[in-house]
């Protein structure tokens, strides 16, 4: 076999080697890839896109911590919800759900933490500066009592009673914390059309597990966050 033969015989089996040996890089590659969408989907609520309670709160300490006073708290809480699944049905409620996900997620971006805490009730921690809170607020209050429309036509005149904590206000950084006092100011506005921003007064209201005492389901709920 000639030199010419014996360079290019060489090269070939490099060449099949290194062909050999990328093929279980690849497949582990598209087997990473497919493990991270499955992990990432877990984070979610498959109804509304939002993340799931674990998943919204470790984002929701991180903004907080990050940052501190230019930073909200919202709770939100869908109005005559349970109206809504009695006399159209649970796919119009589910309908609603899916529509104020979308729209907390419009409204908060990217970079906020919009989660799904069961049920009909949500929460958002998000960067708002203090010159922007009542445009903002009063702009989410807007969105969330637009109509949604069904697929058959039909639509739903919806509602919902938003309720905001700050850590410059209370003087805490402490999620739960921020998050009972946003339920109290919630359920200060319940129906009213407006968002309410929690004071100091509202967070010496009593607590049952984290929520507001008295609030329906108090005794079924977990911690707040």
């Amino acid at each position: 076999m000639s030199s010419l033969l014996r360079v290019q015989s060489r090269i070939g089996q490099r060449t099949l080697l290194l062909t050999t040996a990328a093929v279980p890089l690849t497949g582990w590659a598209v087997h990473a890839v497919a493990l991270h969408k499955q992990l990432a989907a877990t984070k979610r609520d498959p109804l509304t896109g939002l993340l799931r309670r674990d998943a919204y709160t470790a984002r929701a300490r991180r903004l907080l911590a990050r940052h501190g006073d230019d930073t909200a708290v919202v709770m939100v809480d869908a109005d005559h919800f349970k109206a809504v699944n009695d006399t159209m049905g649970h796919p119009a409620g589910d309908a609603v759900l899916a529509a104020f996900g979308a729209r907390l997620t419009a409204w908060a971006g990217p970079r906020a933490a919009a989660g799904r805490l069961g049920g009909d009730e949500f929460a958002v921690v998000l960067e708002l500066p203090a010159d922007r809170r009542t445009h903002r607020l009063e702009q989410l209050v807007r969105m969330l009592h637009t109509p949604v429309t069904l697929d058959d036509g039909r639509t739903i005149d919806v509602a919902a009673s938003v309720g905001a904590a700050t850590p410059d206000a209370l003087g805490t950084r402490d999620l739960s914390a921020l998050q009972r006092a946003a339920d109290v100011a919630l359920y200060d506005g319940k129906h009213s059309g407006r968002a309410v921003l929690a004071t100091v007064a509202h967070a010496t209201v009593p607590s049952v597990n984290g929520r507001r005492s008295g609030r329906p389901g108090t005794a079924a709920w977990g911690r707040a966050a």
